[in-house]
């Protein structure tokens, strides 16, 4: 342990001095040749410090590959360097081995591997921070999927988050600015509920139930005979990852409707249930054709880490993204406000949309995402650390995961090349008018009223509808060739 901790010590320091580094010069005057020897200078800091940091996290294992993930997860808060570095810990957890996998087996279910499944692959499907999956037959004939936790996850996650909170408060100590203790708290709060893989087996069952509506999504059954803490057997889904595109385009998966597929489950989840899965990195996320209806899929996995969000933060946050999509200024610094930004409102509303403020007072909806703005978000990340650092430590704890969720969706519209695109604010809004619609019928025994509510409720989703067939006419074949034949018509006086 002391020699992982002096690990641990050095490379923190590093990490948070090279950001330090890249913050406080912004006070320096430079000429412009300076300026891009410094940025070269400070990219090659970031990306050594991010690679230390990424190797710790894979020797020490466990809590540390998941806190990586996390901060992966931050690109309104990390330097490019580390946010791509760090993703990697998605695919290169390190795996236990065969003989570890029968000896958990062992211990939770009371008998032998081989007197369980008639047939167990030993290379795992994959390997996470907490646990690794392997495919089985059982006796029945059923394929599933068996995930096993690593052996020394359980006896060793309460001693690594000691170890990250004394750490992080040597590092504040010599950088104040660094106030990542939320990090920590977030750490004790989740940890336990991830370990606990029957915690995580009823959080499927739940959201299976929740979005029973949504036919294109699929959520692998639970079997509880096969299933313990520390071992969760479910149904074996096939499909690939989410940012596979060469994937997707052999089976002929349609990129736009999985963004808008995918858009409409979490607008679900957070606007209108408030249960909230909030790990959708793309190793979390499949997408198949099923093979009776030849429908696309989507398969959601790995339901430990749900958030709940209570109903006056859920009703606040539908109202803030109601108003940062039309633009509504007065409205998003009422919600913001209410939500912990305090007078930080206009940082939050860019951290929370990853736009600019331009683009925020104009309406997110408006302005198509550019290359240009994207550069500048992440410039601007890293010059307002200190402040963003301050805002997380003020808003509620429950947005913290949210952020993360946002940034993890944005992603993989990103590597879809579907940000542009204006399906996910149409499914928002269509839900944020649900859900405020649905409160204010609750809150009165006026049936008259609880009629108006539900005209108006309804006059506004088909102001949404006619918007999307508006976008739909602009953008397809039909109004391509009318423009063209227009444009071939003579002109005449």
């Amino acid at each position: 342990m002391a020699v992982q901790l002096l690990k641990v010590s050095s490379v923190a320091t590093a990490v948070f001095a090279s950001s330090g580094f890249y913050l406080y010069s912004k006070n320096v005057d430079f000429s412009d040749l300076s300026i891009v020897r410094f940025g070269r200078a400070a990219a090659t800091v970031h990306r050594r410090s991010a690679e230390r940091l990424r190797d710790l996290c894979c020797a020490n294992r466990g809590t540390f590959i998941k806190v990586g993930q996390h901060l992966g997860a931050l690109e309104y808060l990390l330097p490019e360097e580390y946010t791509s570095t760090l993703k990697i810990l998605h695919s290169r957890a390190p795996q236990s081995s065969m003989e570890e996998i029968r000896q958990v087996i062992r211990e939770d279910l009371g008998k032998e591997l081989s007197d369980l499944f008639i047939q167990f692959e030993e290379k795992p499907q994959g390997a996470a921070s907490l646990a690794q999956v392997h495919k089985a037959v059982l006796p029945d004939g059923r394929t599933v999927a068996v995930k096993v936790q690593h052996p020394k996850v359980q006896r060793q996650s309460s001693k690594d988050i000691v170890v990250m909170e004394i750490l992080l408060q040597v590092v504040h100590w010599l950088f104040p600015d660094f106030a990542f203790m939320w990090l920590v708290e977030e750490a004790k709060k989740n940890m336990p509920l991830e370990l606990d893989f029957l915690n995580e087996g009823r959080n499927a069952e739940k959201i299976a139930d929740m979005l029973k509506q949504f036919t294109f999504l699929k959520i692998p059954k639970i079997h509880w005979d096969f299933s313990t803490k520390r071992i969760l057997t479910m149904d074996f889904a096939e499909g690939g990852q989410v940012n596979d595109r060469e994937y997707m385009r052999k089976h002929g998966i349609n990129v736009n409707e999985i963004s808008r597929n995918l858009g409409k489950i979490y607008s679900e989840m957070i606007f209108v249930n408030g249960f909230v899965h909030c790990d959708p990195h793309p190793g979390n996320v499949l997408v198949r054709k099923c093979p009776q209806s030849n429908k696309t899929e989507i398969v959601l996995l790995d339901h430990g880490l749900y958030q709940v969000l209570n109903q006056d933060f859920r009703l606040d946050y539908c109202r803030l993204w109601q108003s940062l999509i039309k633009g509504d200024l007065k409205g998003i610094e009422r919600y913001s406000r209410r939500l912990g930004a305090g007078d930080l409102y206009p940082l939050f509303a860019c951290v929370l949309t990853a736009r600019s403020w331009t683009s925020v007072n104009a309406g997110i909806s408006q302005t198509p995402v550019t290359q240009s703005e994207d550069v500048e978000i992440r410039t601007n990340a890293a010059l307002y650390l200190p402040q963003i650092s301050e805002l997380l430590n003020r808003v509620p704890r429950q947005m913290l995961l949210l952020l993360k969720t946002n940034d993890l969706l944005r992603g993989i519209e990103t590597i879809l090349q579907t940000r542009a695109s204006s399906s996910s604010f149409i499914s928002m809004s269509r839900c944020c008018t649900r859900a405020i619609a649905r409160h204010k019928r609750s809150k009165t025994k006026s049936r008259t009223r609880r009629l108006q509510i539900s005209l108006s409720e309804r006059w506004s989703l088909c102001q949404i509808d006619l918007y999307e067939l508006i976008l739909w006419l602009r953008s397809s074949a039909l109004a391509r060739w009318v423009s063209y034949l227009l444009n071939r018509l003579p002109y005449t006086n």
